[in-house]
């Protein structure tokens, strides 16, 4: 018997003439030739050390024991052993989602607490109980607002992660919507171009802080110009830099999404993330996803509800906020434990160091001869340099020093082929910050730069 498929033979055959249909292939004769696969006869399985080890040689061929100078929107921080001890425990392991919250207080409660910290970190008054990713978020915020206004033009800075534009584009392909892509540069966003392309018909500006460059900025003009136009404000943010930079809600932001990685959970290979949302109160019955609510029961106890569930599941289709806008809720509890156990002030401790780290490498970084540290502006923990030679073949040379050096910029920017990003955490030493260096000098020397 395989062990990963319950029915016997004698099931399969009891199945088979229940349906009155001879072998399973007969299942699948109704496809076209040009559209099934070579054969539908799958080899048996295999026992369950077998496929270990299997697995285990796909996962000696990863570089997992590069050291990471590389961000973009994802961060190798430091996740206390308690974090995944918590979240293992089966009371939230094993709940996915609370279709039936009479009986799920206890994830609902999570939830509640998760959305509460979000409202904190941002200064936002509502937040959902999560989304898919961070570009899933910042494309649902899109929809909103253009929801809101009836508008349907965008404006996008350059400076947004070209990650998530492109998913922006992507899920909106058969939509009528103009996008107004203002050109990146290295420093804060050019109030002149998005001051000559916000006009009446503008749903939305759409800002990243810190950008994709590492450039920090207060938005907060923009806001202002982008009011009085009747848009609104989408910004997308790095929530361990709300530590210590201006908030959302200061900025007079009207939604806020990010990417939730940084609290707490792991790289993974790129999931299971986690993206949040949150907005002004006046707007919250706009907002996609679920959100849950704190009320009373029948007896006055303090209880938790789904006070809005606006997507097709439970409400009719015509009136969804979205479809794809189900909640990550193991990855949102992981981070509102995250969240709980630094504190108000752990955070703010962990977004210094990394502040002053990234500082540290700056400077010695610019001793090299022939890398420019690109400080057009104030950075948080990832910045630009300019390199006298392509940054992707530095990039690949210097994992042979076993470093992940950045993020190259060229893969997104044909003009930028000489500039790489280099992102420090609270993970980063001084030693490794150092070996970076010497390593960066011999790759650049090989070079000939």
């Amino acid at each position: 018997m395989n062990p990963y498929v319950a029915n016997t033979s004698r099931d399969v055959r009891e199945m088979l003439a229940a349906i009155g249909v001879d072998a399973i292939d007969e299942l699948f004769r109704d496809i076209r030739p040009e559209h099934a696969p070579r054969s539908f006869n799958i080899p048996d399985g295999k026992s369950e050390y077998e496929v270990m080890e299997y697995v285990g040689s796909l996962a000696d061929r990863n570089a997992s024991d590069l050291i990471l100078f590389l961000g973009g929107g994802f961060y190798d921080h430091y996740i206390p052993p308690v974090i995944p001890s918590l979240i293992s425990r089966g009371e939230f392991l094993t709940a996915y989602t609370p279709y039936q919250p009479e009986c799920s207080q206890g994830t609902l409660q999570a939830l509640y607490e998760y959305q509460s910290n979000i409202c904190s970190l941002t200064g936002m008054d509502v937040a959902n109980a999560s989304l898919y990713d961070g570009g899933t978020a910042l494309y649902e915020a899109m929809m909103m607002a253009l929801r809101l206004n009836g508008r349907n033009q965008v404006v996008m800075d350059g400076g947004v992660s070209p990650i998530f534009r492109k998913m922006l584009r992507s899920y909106t392909s058969n939509l009528n919507i103009e996008f107004i892509e203002i050109d990146p540069s290295h420093g804060q966003s050019d109030r002149e171009k998005i001051k000559d392309a916000v006009t009446e018909k503008t749903a939305a500006v759409i800002l990243q802080n810190p950008n994709f460059f590492g450039a920090v900025d207060d938005h907060s003009d923009i806001a202002a110009l982008a009011h009085d136009r009747g848009a609104l404000i989408i910004q997308s943010v790095y929530p361990v830099a709300l530590g210590m930079l201006k908030t959302p809600q200061e900025m007079d932001v009207d939604i806020v999404t990010g990417e939730g990685q940084s609290l707490g959970l792991p790289l993974s290979f790129g999931g299971p993330y986690l993206g949040f949302m949150a907005t002004r109160r006046k707007f919250i019955r706009k907002m996609p996803g679920r959100i849950v609510g704190e009320t009373v029961d029948t007896r006055g106890r303090r209880c938790f509800v789904n006070t809005l569930q606006a997507r097709e599941q439970h409400i009719r289709r015509e009136k969804a906020t979205s479809n794809i806008c189900t909640n990550v809720a193991l990855c949102a509890v992981q981070a509102s434990v995250y969240m709980s156990l630094l504190g108000r002030q752990g955070l703010k401790d962990l977004a210094q160091v990394n502040r002053e780290k990234t500082e540290y490498l700056k400077t010695q970084l610019s001793l090299i001869e022939g890398v420019e540290v690109k400080r057009s502006a104030p950075t948080f923990n990832e910045f630009t340099i300019a390199l006298p030679v392509d940054a992707a073949q530095v990039v690949e040379r210097m994992i042979d020093f076993g470093f992940a050096a950045g993020y190259p910029l060229g893969r997104y920017y044909p003009s930028m082929t000489h500039y790489l990003v280099v992102a420090v955490t609270e993970k980063r030493t001084r030693a490794q910050m150092d070996q970076y260096c010497l390593s960066l000098r011999q790759v650049l020397d090989q070079a000939g730069a």
